[in-house]
């Protein structure tokens, strides 16, 4: 085993010696490549391998690549995803090639060179590893390999540090081209009689190789942590000096908070007329030590605006970053989470410079058949002091557009402290951006669900009602926060939806609805994990069933401050939210049929139900003008996996009606019109009914889920 100190050398010898047939251990080094990413970025780089194989047809042997196919990741590959082509076909383009001009039609003949007819759809990178006749082959964006190749004196760098092994390819978009340059440079190193063990590719990547899955593996591991070396060997007077000092954790987090909503309500809004809301944004935030470090720094001003340079990053992070005066932004002192009107304008006028700046860079580099301009708002947000901001589509594209802009920052501190960061011309980068091959790849993607781009917030989500309206929302493409009084159960709750939906749809806070500060913190999570909220549903609740002489005013307070001051405080503050990002949103509130029909034993909690339902018609007339809908659900009777019969409601409930527990649900079944139990699902069902789209003109209104009780009818 070698000793690193910048990359993970991850081999195993027991393992890959079980490993017998040469795919499988190319998909073992793959994935070893992708565990660290400090060699490549997530979805970045690709790995192949050259075997010999039967054809199907002749029964001859013949020469078959392996290579990751479009879109996918090497850290998460497996066979499935990978196209295995005929090497001796792949070749044989060269024969119809036309030049680079028209090499994006050379993608399509890909497909007349397929081998393994299970295959992925071979990527842009496939000719790059055809044309280079090793065995194994590595391309992979390391930070420390591209500071160097996007450092001005990046060729000589190159040269010097590895006495003329590496060799280097200027500038190119991956493409047939390039393919043919990166043969030509092997070539013309072999003529000098060097032998090369990698190639630099400018402003983008490395390629390395080895005749053995090991060789290659260690090549890469060795060539990279090389580079790392001299890097470091060379920092100095890091991005020139710290211009100011970080607010602490605390003060960063909080400021986060308060601002990540109007951030997200700017960067949801389209250049063509900012009053109208396009679809929201999903915002990340970090304040990583490395984000810090240049944010604060003096090169701020002269770096960022010079946007990336490897096309991996560039596609996620977008021309350049907007950066934000902290001095300008200032909050009322008598509401400290609110920004002065000056602050308010100061936002609304870098949103909008950028935006434009965004559109003349469109029209300057744009092409015949370039497709429409994009999305002119900013995807990176540099907040100095506090840290950094992502907005994107979804939290997974947020989340990888602050990983990918982290790895861009590496690469300009590396390039700076060797020499002087290039980033690519803005010619270059528009044709990356609006590639026609790109954009094939956005059409094909599918379309959003329901409640894409939209982050809910559910009271009481950890168990019962509540976690199954998160589960049908995540499940239509909400971003959930989970909450619960319970941090067992929330545990529990979070490592279930995580398994099911995946990291990026789940956050969760501990609230109780009964106290303000725990209400304000929870919202900040909200903010910070998402950016901010548009659908709250006050499910939080409990159930006492008592006779008036038994009520105790212990009973009466809990009832009414869970109930109904929670709906209440909890509404309040998501109102707040929704105010800043400016597009209006959802409040469900999950009353009850108690709320409109009188029974025995139940003088509490019907008049707490009664009063909820009540607020929600006086919310609902007082937010329309902020096209914020309110809505109630009354459920009744939700038996199965709901925590409201807990604490003795249904031995109350079945001695009111002179029956057992046991028979509890077909009672309450058999006296509805439609004879039927009401679930959990029910309700998720009709709160999503009330926020998926379709009732978007729809406020103050009551949806019924009680399996039909005639005297809980409005009207």
């Amino acid at each position: 085993m070698k000793n690193y100190k910048h990359v993970s050398y991850l081999w195993d010898n027991t393992k890959a010696a079980q490993i017998h047939d040469e795919v499988d251990l190319f998909i073992y080094r793959s994935n070893l490549l992708g565990a660290d990413l400090r060699l490549t970025n997530y979805g970045g780089g690709n790995t192949s391998v050259k075997i010999t194989d039967k054809d199907p047809l002749t029964g001859k042997d013949v020469e078959v690549m392996w290579i990751k196919g479009s879109g996918g990741d090497i850290g998460t590959l497996t066979k499935s995803g990978c196209a295995a082509l005929y090497m001796d076909r792949l070749l044989a383009l060269e024969n119809v090639y036309q030049g680079i001009e028209k090499e994006d039609i050379m993608v399509e003949l890909f497909n007349h060179c397929i081998f393994d007819l299970a295959s992925k759809a071979p990527s842009i990178d496939t000719p790059l590893h055809g044309f280079l006749p090793f065995k194994h082959i590595d391309h992979l964006h390391p930070d420390a390999a591209i500071a160097i190749a996007a450092a001005k004196d990046g060729a000589r760098i190159t040269e010097e540090l590895f006495n003329g092994e590496i060799g280097w390819v200027g500038w190119q978009r991956p493409g047939f081209d390039l393919g043919l340059q990166l043969r030509t440079c092997l070539n013309e190193a072999a003529t000098k009689g060097i032998k090369l063990k990698g190639i630099m590719l400018g402003s983008h990547g490395l390629f390395t190789w080895g005749d053995t899955a090991f060789e290659s593996y260690v090549n890469t591991l060795d060539v990279i942590e090389k580079c790392a070396e001299y890097l470091e060997s060379n920092y100095k007077n890091i991005f020139g000096g710290q211009k100011i000092t970080s607010l602490s954790s605390e003060e960063r987090h909080e400021k986060a908070a308060k601002i990540a909503p109007i951030l997200r309500g700017l960067c949801s809004k389209s250049i063509a007329d900012s009053r109208k809301p396009k679809a929201p944004m999903i915002g990340h935030f970090t304040d990583d030590a490395r984000v810090l470090e240049f944010i604060n720094s003096n090169d701020l001003e002269k770096l960022a605006p010079l946007g990336t340079s490897c096309p991996d990053h560039f596609l996620r992070t977008k021309i350049a970053p907007l950066v934000i005066n902290q001095g300008r932004l200032r909050f009322e002192r008598s509401l400290p989470s609110t920004l002065t009107d000056e602050s308010k304008t100061y936002l609304d006028t870098i949103f909008s410079e950028y935006r434009e700046g965004y559109k003349q860079y469109y029209e300057t580099c744009k092409h015949p058949n370039s497709p429409f301009m994009r999305d002119p708002n900013p995807v990176v947000i540099l907040y100095p002091g506090v840290g950094m901001f992502t907005f994107s589509k979804d939290k997974n594209t947020a989340r990888l557009a602050s990983e990918y802009y982290i790895n861009a920052i590496n690469v300009m501190k590396g390039a700076e402290a060797i020499s002087e960061y290039t980033a690519l011309p803005r010619q270059e980068a528009f044709n990356i951006e609006y590639w026609l091959l790109e954009e094939a790849k956005l059409q094909r993607q599918p379309k959003p669900k329901a409640l894409s781009g939209r982050v809910a917030m559910v009271t009481g989500s950890a168990g019962g009602i509540g976690k199954a309206i998160a589960k049908k929302f995540a499940e239509e493409g909400a971003c959930v926060i989970l909450n619960d009084i319970n941090e067992e159960r929330l545990a529990g709750a979070k490592e279930e939806f995580i398994k099911k939906f995946g990291k990026d749809a789940v956050a969760t806070t501990l609230l109780n609805v009964t106290d303000a500060k725990s209400i304000s913190s929870a919202m900040n999570a909200v903010a910070l994990a998402f950016g901010g909220v548009d659908i709250i549903v006050n499910n939080a609740g409990i159930s006492i069933s008592k006779t008036i002489e038994n009520h105790t005013l212990e009973d009466w307070d809990k009832l009414y401050d869970i109930l109904v001051k929670g709906q209440f405080f909890v509404t309040q503050a998501a109102v707040e939210v929704m105010k800043k990002q400016g597009f209006g949103g959802d409040i469900v509130n999950i009353v009850s049929k108690n709320a409109l029909v009188s029974g025995p034993n139940n003088a509490g909690y019907g008049s707490a139900k009664a009063a909820q339902l009540h607020l929600s018609r006086l919310n609902a007339a007082e937010l329309g003008a902020d096209k914020i809908r309110v809505n109630v659900v009354n459920p009744d009777a939700v038996i199965t996996d709901s925590n409201i019969w807990a604490g003795g409601w249904a031995e109350g409930r079945a001695k009111a009606y002179g029956i057992t527990v046991e028979e509890l649900p077909a009672y309450y079944a058999k006296r509805t019109l439609l004879g039927e139990s009401i679930l959990p699902d029910d309700i998720a069902n009709a709160c999503f009914a009330f926020v998926g789209g379709l009732l978007s003109k729809s406020t103050g209104n009551v949806l019924n889920v009680d399996g039909g009780v005639a005297m809980a009818f409005v009207r």
